[in-house]
């Protein structure tokens, strides 16, 4: 089996020394979880290792790929590891946003956000170095196990929060920057059969509530938010709210970071 390094990437280490300390708490507190935690934490060398046998597990159980999928992941995290470096900032990102967190081992092991996302960032890997049909299948699967579907071509940045995540489709040529928070049934899509460059551009630190939908190759700008179950068909400025069907920017102070406050109701 290929390995991954001892160290993956910028902060890993110390994420990994919390999971296996959280597992060995919870395998004293909860021995029924015992053999579940040494098999998805405790018996692995690093997170790397870790994290490719949980996504086999999780995807591959039903096909009996496990093993092709968790060596695809071993491949990808030696060969990038940015991979690990932004699947790190996506479990820190559920830390800080998500009220319902306690431990580190919910966005490894328990929050299917973070998991779809560590699926879609080896798919785009593999879909970068010409592998279009086992991307696909990663893509698929992850639709079918976590009800996300991310296209392996769509460019996601690091530091995303999807928060509960069904139902959540991200386009082809979608652009997602840097530290978004994205709710249940969010759809990034296009807005007819034109192919080429036809998917939504969203900037860093946006809100995208639950059941928003922006279609077409329009630009959310930085720091905006998309009130939830808005239909977004324009562009959206800067540290704008929008909402409505079709959205419209609304007389409401937009916070200044609004992926990290998570406010979602219009308060004047």
């Amino acid at each position: 089996m290929e390995k991954t390094p001892a160290k993956t990437g910028a902060g890993e280490p110390d994420v990994w020394e919390l999971l296996k300390n959280e597992a060995s708490e919870v395998s004293k507190r909860e021995p029924e979880m015992a053999g579940y935690l040494e098999n998805t934490v405790l018996r692995h060398g690093n997170l790397g290792e870790a994290m490719a046998h949980f996504l086999g597990q999780k995807l591959g159980t039903a096909n009996g790929d496990a093993a092709m999928i968790r060596g695809a992941c071993l491949k990808a995290f030696a060969a990038d590891p940015s991979i690990l470096e932004s699947a790190v900032m996506d479990m820190k990102a559920s830390t800080e946003r998500d009220p319902a967190f306690r431990t580190w081992l919910q966005p490894f092991l328990f929050f299917k956000g973070p998991a779809a996302l560590h699926v879609y960032r080896v798919a785009h890997w593999l879909w970068n170095n010409g592998r279009p049909a086992l991307a696909y299948h990663l893509q698929s699967l992850c639709s079918q196990v976590f009800q996300v579907d991310i296209h392996p071509a769509a460019r996601l940045g690091s530091g995303i929060f999807v928060d509960h995540a069904t139902g959540l489709v991200i386009g082809e040529t979608s652009v997602v920057g840097d530290d978004v928070s994205i709710l249940h049934g969010v759809t990034l899509g296009g807005s007819g059969k034109d192919k080429g460059d036809r998917h939504p551009k969203i900037g860093r630190g946006v809100l995208l509530a639950a059941g928003a939908t922006v279609l077409g190759n329009i630009k959310v700008g930085d720091h905006a938010r998309v009130a939830a179950c808005s239909v977004v068909l324009e562009d959206v400025p800067p540290h704008t709210t929008v909402a409505g069907i079709p959205a419209k920017p609304v007389r409401v102070p937009t916070p200044e970071n609004p992926a990290e406050v998570m406010e979602h109701r219009l308060k004047k």
